[in-house]
């Protein structure tokens, strides 16, 4: 087999699956449009994402901002905060509504495998639960309930996994929250200076002991989402680079692919050279990547070891 990483005591049957094992699921006109996961946990994620982030809108502009005495500081960091935060929320929409990669669910047939037109003696891999012709690089969901291309880990933070597709606008959201979280914490840090030198009632709109809770709170926020966005961020750009994602990683699964390392690997996660592009969270993905993800043929590659290998569970 081409893929070592592969080689597990697994049964290898030189016929293919019977048809009615894996009949494709009924064509959802409306599924084609949109991806959006239905998990209790992921969506609860996501809500609290939200309110934290409106939170720490409420206490920038309402407590420090709009009471403020410059009026050129509240315009020019309420304009940056505000700017920073929009993005930080459509980076968060487009990586939880786009689909992260997926493989046609229940493509495994006999009649599709036929249609392939393989040769003699080639291989491909059915995962038993979506029975979907696995592509290498691919792993199951078991939140998504599908086999995602190049997953890297399932995010409940924006209910969706991160894959080929979306990995770019989850690295976008990463950094735009840890962008907001900095620079809220140097507001607090001047607010605070600001309301030792006059009086407190004159800094801010509510009393005192009001606004140095909400203050702290604020501060803890921004300090803890600091530390684990940039974090993510760090570990999504190395992975990127590395052209290695977390899950292979933990796997420690044997590189069989031509890597595509460095600023080469950034250039292919975010669609093209270097760019204002590559900030931007509206822009789409190139279209043969998401072609090659939604289409329905696999990747496989001829001259292998046809044979259809079912994959243990992960």
């Amino acid at each position: 087999m081409r893929s070592s990483n592969r080689n597990r005591n697994i049964e290898r049957r030189a016929e293919y699956l019977q048809a009615d094992q894996c009949v494709p699921p009924p064509c959802d006109g409306s599924m084609d449009r949109i991806w959006f996961i239905k998990d209790g946990c992921g969506l609860a994620c996501v809500f609290v994402t939200w309110m934290l982030v409106f939170y720490a809108e409420f206490v920038v502009v309402f407590v420090m901002l709009i009471p403020g005495q410059h009026l050129m500081y509240s315009i020019i960091n309420g304009i940056i905060f505000n700017a920073l935060a929009f993005l930080a929320l459509a980076s968060h929409s487009r990586a939880m509504l786009t689909d992260p990669g997926a493989v046609p669910k229940g493509n495994a047939t006999k009649e599709f495998i036929e249609s392939l037109q393989l040769k003699p003696g080639q291989v491909v891999y059915k995962c038993p639960k979506c029975c979907s012709i696995k592509p290498e690089r691919a792993h199951h969901c078991s939140v998504c309930k599908r086999c995602i291309r190049k997953m890297d880990h399932h995010c409940p933070w924006v209910n969706n996994c991160v894959g080929e597709n979306n990995q770019k606008y989850f690295v976008l959201f990463t950094m735009y929250i840890a962008l907001i979280s900095l620079h809220a914490l140097t507001m607090v840090c001047f607010h605070f200076l600001y309301c030792f030198e006059e009086e407190w009632l004159k800094c801010s709109s509510f009393s005192p002991p009001s606004t140095v809770i909400l203050l702290i709170l604020l501060c803890f926020e921004g300090l803890l989402f600091l530390i684990f966005t940039a974090v993510m961020f760090g570990t999504q750009v190395h992975s990127i680079c590395s052209d290695e994602t977390g899950i292979e990683r933990l796997k420690n699964e044997t590189v069989t692919w031509q890597k595509t390392l460095g600023w080469a690997g950034m250039k292919a996660a975010f669609d093209g050279d270097f760019s204002l592009g590559w900030f931007n969270p509206f822009s789409g993905l190139l279209c043969g990547k998401r072609a090659q993800a939604s289409g329905d043929r696999p990747d496989v590659s001829h001259g292998e070891v046809v044979v259809v290998v079912e994959v243990p569970a992960e």
